[in-house]
C-alpha cells in the first residue's frame, strides 16, 4: 500500500509546518470555505497556527478571505476563507489513446479550462517523448495562470519517480519521462501509469463512496487502478493493477507484451472494435464482458471491493459489456464479496485520466486529494 492520500493528523516537527499547510489545504479542498476557528476545531490545530499559515496560504494566492458567513451570529461574525481554484492552474496529459495525446489545464477544483490535442500518428519512442513535451509546452501557452505543474498519465508500468519502465504500446523502456519533462519545463512534473490516474481522478473528483475502488482503464490498453481504505495500491516494482497482461485465452491472439491471449488482446479499443466490425455488436460485447468477469471475480472475492468503474469508451463499455461482466462477478464469488458491488462506468467520461493526472500535482505539491 502507498501513502495515504489524504493528510490524517499531527506529524513530527521536522514536517510539521508542510503537513499543517496540507491539512488546512485539504479541509478546504473537500469541505468547503471555514472560519479560522473552525479550520482549528477540524485539524486539532492551534488558533494561533492555523492563523499563520492561512495568512501565509493567502499571500502565495492559494486561499482568499470571503468575507462573513450569510447567518447572523450575536458578536463579531467570523470571516470564511475558502480555497482560490483558479489561482494557479494544473497541466494534465492523458497519453493513453490509441490514436493522440490529449491534455488540458484544469483548475484547483479539478474543472477542465482548456483542451488540446496532438495527433500520435504512429509516433514511438523518442518521437513519442517529443510529442509529449510538445503537447505539454503547447498547453502552459494556454493559461494566464502559473502553473502548479504538470500531471501525466501514460500507459505502461511506472516507477514512483515517474520512469516508464515499459509501456510497449509507445515502444518506451527504461524512459525518464518526468525527468525529462520536469528538465524541459522547469516545473514540477508527476507521471504515473493511466489506470492508477483514473482511479485518482474517480476517487477525488468523481461519484466513488469510502469503500474499496477499483478503476479499470480500457484505451491503447488495459490496466486498473486500485484505491483502498484511502490509499493508492502500487505494489511491488510499481506493477499493481496490469491485469491486461493476465492470460485469459491461451489460444487466442499475440499481445504486445510477447504472451498469447491476454485479457488487452480481447478488451483493449483497437481489438475490441476489430471483433465488432460486421459482427452482431450486442453478442460480441456480451461474450467479452462474460470474459472480463470471469479476469476480475478472483480480484473482487480477495479485496472485497465497493465500486468497479469502467473508464474508456461509453459506447462499447457500457451496456452488454458491463452488464454480463458484473453478472460473471456476482455467479463467481460469494455474495457477501458482491453484494455491495457496484458496477459503473465513470462519471468523468473520458476527462478521468486528465483529471486524474491534476491530482497527482495537488497531491505531490499541496497534499491534498
Amino acid at each position: 500500500m502507498g501513502r495515504p492520500l489524504r493528510p490524517r493528523g499531527k506529524l513530527l516537527q521536522e514536517d510539521a509546518r508542510r503537513h499543517h499547510r496540507s491539512l488546512l489545504l485539504q479541509q478546504l479542498f473537500r469541505e468547503g470555505p471555514a472560519s479560522r476557528a473552525d479550520l482549528a476545531r477540524t485539524t486539532g490545530l492551534t488558533r494561533v497556527t492555523v492563523s499563520d499559515l492561512v495568512g501565509e496560504l493567502v499571500a502565495d494566492g492559494l486561499v482568499r478571505e470571503l468575507g462573513a458567513p450569510a447567518e447572523s451570529r450575536v458578536g463579531k461574525p467570523p470571516t470564511l476563507v475558502g480555497l482560490d481554484a483558479d489561482s494557479t492552474h494544473v497541466i494534465g496529459l492523458d497519453l493513453s489513446a490509441t490514436d493522440r495525446m490529449t491534455g488540458a489545464v484544469v483548475n484547483l477544483a479539478g474543472i477542465v479550462q482548456a483542451r488540446h490535442e496532438l495527433p500520435l500518428d504512429g509516433a514511438t519512442g523518442a518521437a513519442a517523448v517529443a510529442l509529449v513535451h510538445r503537447l505539454a509546452t503547447e498547453l502552459i501557452a494556454m493559461t494566464d495562470r502559473p502553473v502548479l505543474g504538470v500531471g501525466v498519465g501514460s500507459p505502461g508500468v511506472v516507477d514512483a519517480a515517474g520512469t516508464v519502465i515499459d509501456a510497449p504500446n509507445l515502444s518506451w523502456t527504461d524512459t525518464p519521462l518526468a525527468a525529462s519533462l520536469a528538465d524541459a519545463l522547469g516545473l514540477p512534473v508527476f507521471v504515473a501509469n493511466d489506470a492508477n490516474t483514473a482511479v485518482l481522478g474517480e476517487h477525488t473528483f468523481g461519484a466513488s463512496g469510502d469503500g474499496g475502488l477499483m478503476v479499470l482503464r480500457v484505451g491503447i490498453g488495459v490496466g486498473a487502478g486500485l484505491v483502498l481504505e484511502g490509499s493508492l495500491l502500487h505494489g511491488h516494482l510499481g506493477a499493481a493493477g496490469e491485469i491486461g497482461h493476465v492470460v485469459v485465452d491461451p489460444d487466442g491472439e499475440r499481445c504486445a507484451c510477447g504472451r498469447t491471449g491476454c485479457l488487452e488482446t480481447i478488451l483493449a479499443v483497437p481489438h475490441l472494435r476489430r471483433r465488432l466490425a460486421g459482427r452482431a455488436a450486442a453478442e460480441v460485447l456480451t461474450t467479452v464482458g462474460k470474459q472480463l468477469g470471469a479476469a476480475l471475480a478472483p480480484v473482487v472475492g480477495t479485496l472485497n471491493l465497493h465500486e468497479l468503474v469502467l473508464s474508456g469508451p461509453q459506447e462499447l463499455l457500457d451496456g452488454p459489456l458491463r452488464e454480463a461482466a458484473d453478472r460473471t462477478i456476482r455467479e463467481r464469488t460469494m455474495p457477501v464479496s458482491s453484494a455491495g458491488l457496484v458496477v459503473r462506468t465513470s462519471t468523468l467520461g473520458e476527462d478521468v485520466v486528465l483529471v486524474g493526472a491534476a491530482v497527482l500535482v495537488l497531491s505531490g505539491q499541496l497534499g491534498v486529494s
